[in-house]
């Protein structure tokens, strides 16, 4: 006797084994707590430096020691520069600064959410008005590719800070630095083309299954 069509499909017993392997996944979660309170320390950090310029900029010398000895490279002119004004140099260098701790933030984010939405459980956001708009389709390859973007970000403002102060550095280590963010694009362009082939692989196996069955 055939099975009538709304009865239930049978449940397959899951093996503990699988199951323990299943659980693993929440040994991740100490990770992702770690993350966030590596993120609230970046936070403070970014606090602190834009407070020590904004006091530099009122005439507050020891702020301005502050700034100078966070962001100043050794044998630049800002390294020996007196504590007595802010140069635009100064104010460049902690605005990148700035943008790199806020960079990097973003990328923790897209590791904490994207992470833990991908390998540990779903976050059940979709109706959150705050929902971010590339969670909804996240995945392990679109995160590696987003990953791989940041990345670049970061390296293009520690770039940019060495450039600034070219006159610090070896010709060697700018050449190093250079090379470096380089590979970082061309690392990024070579997971991102291997995600299109693996995602296009995918599609074309559906349609011909689905071309098969018909």
């Amino acid at each position: 006797m055939s099975r009538a069509p709304d009865d239930a499909p049978p449940k397959t017993s899951i093996p503990p084994i699988a199951r323990m392997l299943f659980f693993s996944r929440w040994l991740q979660l100490p990770l992702y707590v770690g993350l966030i309170v590596a993120l609230g320390v970046y936070v403070v950090h970014f606090w602190s430096e834009l407070i020590d310029l904004v006091g530099a900029a009122l005439g507050d010398p020891q702020a301005l020691r502050h700034l100078l000895e966070g962001v100043a490279v050794h044998g630049s002119a800002d390294a020996g520069q007196s504590a007595s004004r802010l140069s635009e140099t100064t104010i460049m260098l902690v605005a990148l600064s700035l943008i790199d701790v806020v960079m990097i933030a973003n990328l923790l984010i897209m590791v904490i959410v994207g992470g833990y939405e991908t390998f540990v459980s779903r976050t059940y956001l979709e109706e959150h008005p705050d929902h971010p708009e590339w969670l909804s389709h996240v995945n392990a390859s679109v995160l590696k590719v987003k990953l791989a973007m940041a990345i670049i970000g970061i390296s293009s403002i520690h770039l940019l800070r060495t450039f600034i102060s070219a006159d610090a550095y070896s010709v060697k280590a700018l050449v190093a630095q250079t090379a470096i963010h380089i590979t970082f694009l061309l690392s990024a362009l070579a997971v991102a083309w291997t995600d299109r082939v693996m995602t296009r692989t995918i599609v074309l196996s559906h349609q011909a299954r689905a071309e098969h069955g018909s």
